[in-house]
């Protein structure tokens, strides 16, 4: 039974899309998951599950109908997500976790646009991009990142970000689920 981690985006935030956490662990039992636990309010959840294929499609469909409203959803695999951890490049920088953003990647960035990163990139800001996730280091603040603000239309693909203590947090929760 794999291990995974759901991450969805734009949920309750400024008292829109509101997906209460004991609904949201509800639902994922209902499609099968397992184990499963949420970590704060925005949409982590960490499961074990048996079938994988679809399930992101799953989730924003049941949401959609109990919930009214559709948000986009990206499973991460325990192995993936242990990758994405490892090769943060910010990990040993003396900055606050808050400051570090780990950007996840639907698929791969292929046709990422690097001259409008460069053009919205902070003077104190540093990236690096990889097939699976962009690593953004804001030491001047997420809110003020304009770079932050509009990511997903630089890389050209879905992504969803959390900053580097909800990416470790994660990844404890999914090391403590059941084998």
């Amino acid at each position: 039974m794999p291990a995974c981690v759901a991450l969805l985006r734009g949920i309750n935030v400024g008292g829109h899309n509101k997906l209460p956490m004991a609904d949201f662990r509800q639902l994922l039992e209902k499609l099968g998951c397992r184990d499963v636990k949420t970590y704060i309010q925005s949409g982590n959840a960490v499961f074990n599950v048996d079938d994988v294929d679809g399930l992101a499609e799953r989730i924003a469909d049941a949401i959609d109908r109990q919930f009214g409203f559709r948000p986009p959803v990206l499973i991460v695999g325990a192995d993936e997500l242990t990758r994405v951890a490892s090769e943060n490049p910010y990990a040993d920088e003396d900055v606050e976790p808050k400051f570090i953003h780990i950007a996840f990647l639907l698929e791969p960035a292929v046709d990422a646009n690097f001259e409008r990163i460069h053009s919205l990139q902070g003077r104190n800001e540093q990236y690096e991009l990889t097939d699976l996730a962009f690593y953004l280091l804001a030491p001047d603040g997420i809110a003020r990142s304009k770079l932050a603000a509009d990511v997903e239309k630089c890389l050209g693909v879905a992504a969803t970000a959390r900053n580097w203590r909800s990416v470790g947090k994660l990844q404890e929760m999914l090391d403590d689920l059941p084998d």
